[in-house]
């Protein structure tokens, strides 16, 4: 008992405090990170504006202004299990997007949002300093993930027109030495679609292609069907898709995606085991089951893309790009300032 309470009166030495808040134990590549720039959050901007949130036209994050089906808001409200853990498989959501896809369920992954799963794919598979390629102007998470992984990234800007520049991406691969190719086909600005014969070429490369399909519903089906059942012939092809654009779920964070079987296999090991909560799940499944209202709202604003395109056209300092997806890039010419019209 003596040495107990010995060793109880003893003080306790606190280590001296550099000063940095902490800082000094965060890896030192994060600590120069600039953070992502998120878009402002609806209740903060209608906030800042003194609006309230049904007067104002939200534009700059390509969201569906229609929002999901009625039976989305009517299945959360019924949900009967929100205190028990989620399924850590999303099984009955999968089930039914592998058929969508014509993939095998296993091979079907759903994360909170998209960007999970771009955040999974650069953990799992890439190893620090090792590269990406990545083709601006594009949807600027690849190369925010890249940073926070401890990636590389070596840069290949699109040509004049936003085509890739396919040679270019080539000698980052075989010279490079990059590991995994991101592309976005709607890409993001510009609305503009992957050709099949680039895509093909990239495929033959020896990295990991990731295709972001997240704006594929607004495409002309004809000329532009989503590619995800290509990873039953290519094992070095991943296609990402959302519930955010097309089903109006943005806020509630569900994307999926169609992987190789052997990439699948060893992502499940390494994802959070609940990483789709219930509400986004029961939310999903509700909107997969009014695939009228889905097609009614596409229709709307493949509709709306169109009157709003040629409306942009009659302006002559205005040269708006042809666009698959929800939105439209504009050139501003006639000396004004691009940042000063917006």
């Amino acid at each position: 008992g003596g040495g107990a309470a010995a060793a109880a009166a003893a003080p306790i030495s606190s280590p001296p405090h550099s000063g940095d808040g902490g800082a000094r134990f965060i890896r030192p590549h994060l600590r120069a990170l600039a953070p992502y720039t998120p878009i402002e959050p609806f209740e903060v901007l209608s906030a800042r504006l003194g609006r309230d949130p049904a007067d104002i036209v939200k534009l700059d994050a390509n969201e569906n202004p229609y929002g999901p089906p009625p039976e989305v808001a009517a299945a959360l409200g019924a949900m009967p299990f929100p205190h028990i853990y989620p399924d850590p498989e999303t099984r009955a959501l999968r089930a039914i997007l592998a058929a969508q896809l014509g993939v095998p369920a296993p091979q079907v992954l759903v994360g909170c949002g998209a960007d999970e799963l771009i955040d999974l794919l650069m953990r799992a598979v890439l190893d620090p300093g090792e590269a990406i390629v990545d083709s601006p102007p594009t949807f600027t998470m690849y190369a925010f993930d890249a940073a926070v992984n401890g990636a590389r990234v070596i840069t290949v800007p699109r040509k004049p027109g936003f085509a890739l520049d396919v040679p270019g991406i080539t000698d980052a691969v075989t010279a490079g030495g990059a590991k995994v190719v991101f592309i976005t086909s709607p890409n993001n600005p510009d609305g503009s679609l992957v050709p099949e014969a680039d895509l093909l070429a990239l495929l033959a490369l020896p990295a990991l292609v990731v295709l972001d399909e997240a704006y594929i519903e607004f495409a002309d089906p004809a000329i532009a069907a989503s590619r995800a059942a290509w990873v039953l012939a290519h094992d070095n092809l991943v296609v990402l898709r959302t519930f955010s654009k097309s089903a109006g779920l943005a806020g509630l964070r569900v994307g999926y995606g169609a992987f190789p079987a052997g990439l699948a296999e060893l992502l499940w090991r390494a994802k959070q085991p609940y990483n789709v909560s219930v509400a986004a799940e029961t939310a999903a499944l509700a909107a997969l089951s009014n695939p009228v209202y889905l097609k009614t709202v596409r229709d709307a604003l493949v509709a709306e893309r169109g009157r709003l395109a040629a409306g942009l056209a009659r302006v002559e300092w205005l040269e708006p790009f042809p666009s698959s997806a929800n939105f439209i890039l504009a050139r501003v010419g006639g000396g004004r300032d691009a940042a000063g019209v917006r």
